[in-house]
């Protein structure tokens, strides 16, 4: 195994460029997340306050399909923008049932 001393430096600072964005994107998914959870949380409030229920599984297949077609437009795998995307709502049905139960 080569040590990190022996690699050409012109590697070792592309290396450094493209993790340092790859570092950026990670801290812009992070925000986004946390903004697109902020949100939801507060449909949460207003779904308990209208007694609605915390899924909509209608605008869920919505969302799920028009996220694969994004993801098949930006060239990423639509099966696993899905399988992203149905994390992020199990986590959402999750806050807005905790919401709906303090709100019993």
């Amino acid at each position: 195994m080569s040590d990190s001393t022996d690699i050409d430096p012109t590697v070792t600072a592309e290396l450094t460029r493209l993790r340092e964005s790859i570092d950026n994107i990670d801290a812009a998914v992070v925000h986004m997340l946390a903004e697109r959870f902020k949100c939801t949380q507060q449909v949460g409030v207003l779904k308990a306050r209208h007694q609605l229920p915390p899924a909509d599984p209608a605008r869920e297949s919505r969302q799920i399909a028009r996220l694969r077609e994004l993801a098949e437009s930006a060239k990423l795998d639509p099966a696993f923008a899905e399988k992203l995307l149905n994390f992020i709502i199990a986590e959402v049905i999750r806050h807005h049932e905790t919401i709906a139960d303090g709100a019993r």
